[in-house]
């Protein structure tokens, strides 16, 4: 499979009701929503542009097909802000038991109270407390390349290109267990 990437502008993606979502990247091969794990994520509902999108098969999650987009995105350029708003989380988590990622959480400007999550960038350069603009604030210096494949990366051309994980959470909607706990 050839690469194919479209140049986005740092432009929008989707929106979430009143949230527009921003690409993260200039450089993108491809849009893939799927399942998000936490019962509160948003659908995303894509704005028409360059890039190719893909609805990903089932992850075996009852939550909304549309909860949550990967962003493959050029590895060799920064990751700006998805979001206009206040980093209300920012640093890491436990990836899967085993690796260490970074965490983004912004809450944002229209609409309080909600949380835009982004995961699987490196060189993290916001903190709790800062202000961030879609499309222009740099939040980190690339995508992270997972040490695992990923299901988006049997639609894209190989070598795969890393991917950026973007969610916008209603945290008023209680989240079930998953079960995935660590032993």
């Amino acid at each position: 499979m050839d690469r194919v990437v479209a140049r986005t502008g740092w432009g929008a993606y989707a929106t979430v009701g009143p949230v527009t979502l921003h690409f993260p990247g200039q450089v993108v091969e491809l849009v893939g929503q799927h399942q998000s794990s936490h019962d509160g994520a948003q659908p995303q509902r894509l704005v028409e542009g360059p890039v190719r999108v893909r609805l990903l098969d089932s992850r075996a999650r009852d939550t909304d097909r549309r909860g949550a987009g990967d962003i493959v995105v050029d590895p060799t350029r920064e990751i700006r802000a998805p979001v206009t708003g206040t980093v209300v989380r920012a640093g890491t988590y436990t990836l899967y038991c085993d690796y260490v990622d970074n965490v983004l959480v912004v809450e944002p400007d229209a609409r309080p109270g909600w949380q835009v999550k982004m995961l699987h960038f490196q060189g993290l350069r916001v903190r709790e407390g800062d202000r961030v603009k879609a499309g222009v604030t740099v939040i980190g210096s690339g995508a992270r390349l997972l040490p695992f494949a990923s299901q988006i990366d049997k639609y894209t051309a190989a070598p795969h290109w890393p991917h950026v994980h973007v969610e916008v959470v209603d945290p008023s909607v209680p989240d079930r267990p998953s079960g995935g706990s660590c032993p």
